[in-house]
């Protein structure tokens, strides 16, 4: 009697512990977050899509409605150095002003750690500004600069110094008789030019103390297309008209314009050339002067918002993972 009662004991103890430990345990599982689910595990949320990159200027195709005797446009990826652009990116023509952004920082460069006179660094402000002739001149004096015909068709001293400096390859000294010494008919290809933006950006043209200054009054060029003088006017269109915003928003656009009407051929000479810290564009043309100043503008625009990668409403298809299982 003693052992049966015993057994019927053991038994009911048994019984008890159970009772308890499952409630435990079912305790624990649901507040590991299980689930009563048919499938028998905890589903994963998918992982959130990865947001677009920013927009920029990639290499793509461009097609721009251009009646005219030259058009030709380059642009580098400034992070490989890469350079695309149109097929005949390595034909040249004249910079006009555009290559006072190189006389400016020439200068400068030379100074090292020494401040110009304040004239002087007025001069400069002006030239890039303002595309000032008469203050450009006087800094390209102040530079080293010459119209003196040198021999075997060399170019100035300043000219020299960009194209070993900034590793130009298509540069050379202007072929115009009359004008043949003038800084403003060097001869220069689209690809030389996104090569120069790139070499005054990284700091090689005005070195590292003027490069910041340099690249500033770039981006604070004036004056619309309309705002026209004899020996200045104002250079800001172009490329930067066909930068949305969200471009930039990214940090300032450095740029530098170039525009002649010149009666020895009849044309307009036009050259854009921008730069930031991603890309260097640059886009040059000569049309009948018969056509306004407004039509370059827009040619050059037209480049730039083709450019423009992704395109602003683009949607950008990310993949679809199914969630997963634990």
């Amino acid at each position: 009697m003693r052992s049966r009662v015993t057994m019927v004991l053991a038994v009911a103890a048994v019984l008890l512990g159970s009772a308890l430990i499952v409630p435990t345990a079912y305790a624990r599982l649901s507040s590991d977050g299980g689930s009563s689910g048919g499938g028998g595990g905890a589903s994963v949320a998918a992982p959130a899509p990865t947001p677009p990159p920013p927009p920029t200027l990639a290499a793509g195709p461009v097609s721009v409605d251009f009646d005219g005797e030259f058009f030709s446009w380059a642009l580098m990826d400034r992070k490989t150095g890469k350079i695309s652009g149109s097929k005949n990116m390595a034909s040249t023509s004249s910079t006009e002003s555009m290559i006072k952004a190189w006389i400016v920082s020439d200068y400068l460069r030379q100074l090292d750690d020494k401040k110009p006179p304040a004239d002087m660094l007025k001069a400069a402000s002006l030239a890039i500004r303002d595309s000032n002739d008469d203050a450009a001149n006087e800094v390209y004096y102040a530079a080293g600069g010459s119209y003196q015909k040198l021999p075997n068709g060399q170019p100035s001293p300043v000219i020299k110094r960009a194209i070993s400096i900034c590793g130009l390859t298509d540069t050379r000294r202007g072929n115009v008789p009359k004008f043949e010494g003038w800084w403003s008919f060097t001869r220069m290809s689209p690809r030389d030019a996104v090569r120069l933006g790139d070499c005054i950006a990284d700091g090689k043209a005005a070195g590292p103390k003027w490069t910041k200054w340099v690249l500033d009054e770039m981006s604070k060029v004036r004056g619309s297309v309309k705002e026209q003088k004899k020996e200045s006017g104002g250079g800001k269109w172009g490329i930067i008209d066909g930068l949305p915003a969200s471009i930039k928003a990214q940090g300032p656009v450095s740029i530098k314009n170039g525009w002649t009407q010149l009666a020895y051929d009849s044309n307009w000479h036009v050259n854009c050339l921008a730069v930031t810290d991603k890309w260097s564009l640059a886009v040059m043309m000569r049309y009948p002067a018969s056509r306004s100043l407004s039509y370059a503008a827009k040619a050059c625009a037209s480049v730039a918002t083709q450019l423009v990668t992704p395109q602003p409403g683009a949607v950008l298809k990310v993949p679809q993972q199914p969630a997963g299982k634990l």
